[in-house]
């Protein structure tokens, strides 16, 4: 295992919605962009996150800061720099493990809590493993992040109540009409976050239409949430229909344009209607807004409206962080551990293969008996084993020390160690020299803390 956890991106807290949706990578698109990065910006492994209030990178770097470059080019690629520059942040270290662990447990979403987020980190990190750019550390960080996520949920208030997009939408719904008891609601789209919306207003006396691209998933939501299906085709009628609209598609240009509007609001006679927007890139073209009696909500709008909703749940937090910061506790001791062990196998490697080279180097020039080489041997050993003795034991002690890492660093360089991520180490510019039954002592902490003696 090679490479430091960094994070890079950017959400809802440092970016508007103008911004988010032109970044938004869609799902057929995630695994040419994650390879293209992993290459360009010369990553050991990456995930690339992207949601309706994010799009991140979490990957592991040997030179964090100039991975961050390259994926910032990425970014300014698709959005003019001007826009990006000030809206992107960089974690690395246990830093970006707390973050990685906080996004994943909704506790920075725009919604605290919101269960999707979950669902969706662990799809981008299914595609990244598909996609053959996951590695150890990675799998790792997000397999604690999956537990610690599943822990804040069942464990703490943090999900208590309407924690998601969708019920953000049908609360604001809500308070628009007083109740929502016989209005006509239009659902745009069938996707997870539309299923939401759909049972929660139905939930509520909601009257209950659905259009999307697909007649068959119109159908099958209507069906399970109590509603009705209608064709692509009729979206106009229903819009000249509807109280409220409700639109979370996956396109990428807007559903719903303003000349659609232009057309609806004739055939309404400018009866008030409500439209609200939850999808990124959006779906209702902005300028509605200023058709009269339109009155358009989008992200940025329902972010507003989470604030009010989040004091409730904002004392369940204090809980979460502090089951986050045990996860990262162990997960740090899981580094040091995982960097200790090759290390201490390449380190005698390395003192042993030099020993025994010059040993070898004398013995060639000399005519010395089989006995006599065996005591020399057997001498090239004891002094190996006592010039690590001290190393090695600081090294184990520094598995409970937080600059273990640097530690173990610092040894690799001075004797120009190379270790992989398999307990396999090999040196330099040495071959392999067979461990012998001490190195198991060498490489697991005993409770008086010493380690090999001579």
């Amino acid at each position: 295992m090679s490479g430091k956890l960094m994070v890079f991106g950017l959400s809802y807290r440092t970016a508007p919605l103008a911004v988010r949706e032109r970044l938004a990578v869609g799902e057929e698109q995630v695994p040419a962009d994650l390879r293209g990065l992993v290459q360009d910006a010369g990553l050991h492994e990456g995930v690339l996150l992207s949601t309706c209030n994010r799009v991140e990178l979490v990957a592991t770097s040997d030179d964090p800061e100039k991975s961050a470059q390259a994926a910032l080019a990425y970014f300014n690629a698709r959005v003019a720099p001007e826009q990006v520059d000030g809206c992107v942040y960089r974690y690395v270290g246990q830093d970006a493990a707390r973050h990685l662990f906080r996004v994943t447990s909704g506790l920075d979403s725009m919604v605290l809590g919101e269960p999707q987020i979950l669902g969706q980190v662990k799809e981008a990190f299914a595609v990244a493993q598909r996609t053959g750019t996951v590695g150890t550390l990675l799998g790792r960080s997000f397999e604690r992040g999956f537990s610690v996520a599943k822990r804040v949920r069942t464990e703490t208030g943090v999900a208590a109540g309407n924690v998601s997009v969708s019920s953000i939408a049908c609360d604001l719904a809500e308070k628009i009409f007083g109740e929502l008891t016989g209005r006509r609601v239009l659902i745009v789209g069938a996707g997870k976050m539309s299923e939401v919306a759909a049972r929660s207003l139905t939930s509520r006396g909601a009257r209950l239409f659905v259009v999307n691209r697909s007649p068959e998933r119109a159908q099958a939501l209507a069906e399970a949430c109590g509603g009705q299906a209608r064709p692509l085709e009729a979206l106009a009628t229903e819009l000249a229909e509807a109280d409220v609209v409700i639109s979370s598609t996956a396109k990428q240009d807007y559903i719903i344009t303003y000349e659609l509007m232009q057309g609806v609001c004739k055939m309404r006679r400018h009866k008030p209607i409500f439209l609200i927007d939850i999808a990124v890139p959006r779906d209702i073209d902005p300028r509605v807004d200023s058709l009269r009696n339109v009155f358009l909500y989008d992200m940025d709008d329902l972010q507003k409206v989470s604030r009010e909703n989040m004091a409730a749940r904002e004392r369940a937090v204090v809980t979460a962080e502090q089951m986050i910061d045990a996860e990262l506790a162990e997960l740090e001791r899981w580094l040091r551990s995982v960097e200790l062990t090759p290390t201490i196998v390449a380190l005698r490697e390395r003192v042993r293969g030099l020993l025994h080279a010059e040993l070898e180097k004398t013995l060639s020039k000399l005519g010395v008996p089989d006995k006599d080489r065996r005591q020399l041997e057997a001498m090239c050993e004891a002094m190996a084993n006592k010039l690590l003795h001290q190393p090695l034991t600081a090294l184990k002690q520094a598995q409970t020390d937080h600059a273990g890492v640097e530690l173990v660093e610092a040894v690799q360089r001075l004797f120009q160690l190379q270790v992989d991520g398999n307990a396999q180490a090999r040196t330099a510019s040495e071959p392999a020299v067979a461990a012998d039954p001490a190195l198991a002592a060498a490489s697991s902490p005993r409770s008086d803390g010493s380690g090999p003696s001579g």
